[in-house]
């Protein structure tokens, strides 16, 4: 009778990791990465799109992404939206295809970005236990209409809370590789 409660949970729970997982492939590093400006929104005939609905985005080089955007009308406007950002990018364009090149970080920003990825690992966490709460009430609120015993709601709880840890060392294992990535030079 646990068991969906803790497959459920556990589900909830790798969802907000991979989500985590996503949200810190946004974060610069030392070197050029497309899922950097994949989510930069375009103004497309009057509606925000994504980039990489509009482009095909490609790291060539270790400092340099190309953009090579489907709807040639739109190079300005994608331009405008890079340059806009809050990456400090400053794309060039030959009317074909639009050149981005990755300066280096300087320390301050390096620390600035540890900084974003202690905080959405953080929330990371924060979400984990909320599930983790949800799916205790659950399991409690079994106990009382009395669809489990005791017994079996402590064992489910010790499970729940495994579970839950086994989780939150995945963000902290992915946060700390993260750092490690935005302090290399």
């Amino acid at each position: 009778m646990i068991d969906p409660v803790l497959r459920d949970a556990e589900s909830k729970m790798s969802k907000s990791v991979e989500h985590f997982n996503t949200e810190l492939s946004t974060i610069r590093t030392g070197r050029a990465n497309a899922a950097l400006i994949d989510r930069v929104m375009v103004p497309y005939y009057g509606t925000p799109t994504p980039l990489n609905q509009l482009a095909q985005i490609s790291a060539p080089e270790p400092r340099l992404l190309v953009v090579q955007v489907y709807d040639k009308s739109q190079i300005g406007a994608i331009e405008k939206a890079l340059r806009s950002g809050d990456q400090g990018l400053n794309p060039s364009s030959d009317g074909q295809v639009i050149r981005v090149p990755i300066p280096p970080l300087t320390e301050e920003r390096r620390r600035e970005y540890v900084k974003l990825v202690r905080q959405k690992a953080e929330e990371a966490r924060v979400a984990i236990r909320n599930v983790r709460r949800d799916e205790m009430h659950r399991i409690e609120q079994m106990q009382k209409q009395g669809e489990v015993a005791e017994d079996d709601s402590k064992r489910g709880t010790a499970r729940l809370q495994k579970i839950t840890e086994s989780q939150i060392e995945r963000v902290d294992a992915l946060a700390a590789r993260k750092e490690n990535e935005v302090m290399e030079i």
